[in-house]
């Protein structure tokens, strides 16, 4: 059984380390027919974010996805112990029960391992509040393991792809244990 998982990229520069890490899951998961979205929330009008105007189109197009989504897979630099502002603007902008029934899996990358629990203290309570009841361990990563290439592009350690391999194993099978049951309400948000 196919599902959707919408990717929620809080990262104001989308050609920085954490697409890479992205990238990685997003190939992962489509390798097993699964639906990927995205929101780029540097791409959404910046007056729409700031203003919470949740009726503008670019908007409401993004909720839509993460409404439709069985899963949604949330990604952020680590800025100031916590995840971006550009992030927080477009959570907010997300319906008070509208990432209830997902399952959520956070990807963090940061500078150190000083941050290591910004998922925990910083995104999860918030996620908790929009009715997330399912949210995974996620990945932390730290910027040294994912590295520029000369060619442009990144190479990933390999104690990095395989957390991520191995999330993603996590989050597909949680969510077809979840849609094979008939856990994930649809049209809440």
């Amino acid at each position: 059984m196919m599902f959707k998982v919408t990717i929620i990229n809080g990262n104001p520069s989308l050609t920085s380390r954490l697409s890479a890490i992205i990238g990685l899951t997003e190939e992962i998961l489509k390798k097993e027919n699964i639906e990927v979205h995205h929101v780029n929330v540097a791409e959404l009008p910046p007056e729409d974010l700031i203003h919470t105007k949740f009726e503008s189109e670019a908007i409401v197009k993004a909720n839509a996805l993460v409404a439709q989504a069985d899963a949604v897979i949330i990604a952020s630099p680590v800025y100031k112990a916590s995840y971006t502002g550009v992030l927080k603007t477009f959570i907010d902008l997300i319906p008070q029960k509208g990432l209830a029934g997902k399952v959520i899996l956070p990807l963090f990358i940061g500078g150190s391992l000083a941050h290591l629990l910004s998922i925990d203290y910083s995104l999860k309570p918030v996620l908790a509040a929009l009715g997330a009841r399912h949210i995974l361990g996620g990945v932390y990563a730290v910027d040294n393991q994912v590295a520029r290439t000369e060619a442009g592009g990144f190479d990933i350690a390999e104690d990095l792809r395989i957390r991520l391999e191995d999330n993603a194993a996590e989050l597909i099978k949680e969510t077809r244990l979840r849609v094979e049951n008939n856990q994930l309400p649809k049209g809440l948000a």
